[in-house]
């Protein structure tokens, strides 16, 4: 057995140079997804508003996304992380081209965590908003709105499904560019 060679190290021949270029495949389909789930979170979000006639035609209530700057910010950070995600699309093709790239695979590390944090953060501020609006809070006399406001309660609420989602598929990339990275 010593004589073989075989020390337990991985080989670096064609097999591994084959999964390398598959998670790098990956990486790409990910950003892809991940791309879909902001864009359209924001974009859902971005163009919610309802109007709710009040005993007549002339006084109207109008509920839209700005009148919520939580939901203001979750409009605008999900614009930035599907920009980001953009624009990192061509450097996971060259990752394809060439998967030994280390050091361009570590910004995008950085800069995934980054996008992660601003994910979760306007997520989690518009899944607060949106539970009072589908809940209220009787002791600060918040009024439940989606009770008069439905449609616009569904796209709210809709929307933070794919902010979610992408939420997840950036976990999944930090973890796929980890093994990468480790594979080197």
């Amino acid at each position: 057995m010593e004589g073989s060679g075989e020390h337990g190290e991985t080989s670096k021949g064609p097999l591994s140079k084959g999964v390398s270029r598959g998670l790098c495949i990956l990486d790409l389909i990910f950003r892809v997804i991940a791309v879909i789930g902001t864009l359209a979170s924001a974009i859902a979000m971005g163009t919610t508003n309802q109007t709710m006639p009040f005993f007549t035609q002339f006084v109207q209530f109008k509920e839209r996304y700005s009148d919520l700057p939580t939901l203001t910010f979750f409009v605008v950070a999900n614009s930035i992380a599907s920009a980001y995600l953009i624009i990192s699309l061509p450097l996971s093709i060259v990752h394809i081209i060439r998967s030994r790239a280390k050091y361009s695979r570590l910004i995008l590390i950085f800069f995934d965590v980054a996008m992660l944090a601003l994910v979760t953060a306007a997520a989690s501020a518009g899944a607060a908003i949106v539970y009072l609006a589908h809940n209220g809070n009787v002791s600060a006399n918040w009024f439940a709105i989606c009770q008069q406001f439905d449609s616009f309660c569904e796209r709210i609420s809709g929307s933070l499904i794919g902010s979610f989602a992408a939420m997840v598929v950036l976990i999944l990339l930090i973890l796929l560019s980890a093994v990468a990275l480790a594979r080197r």
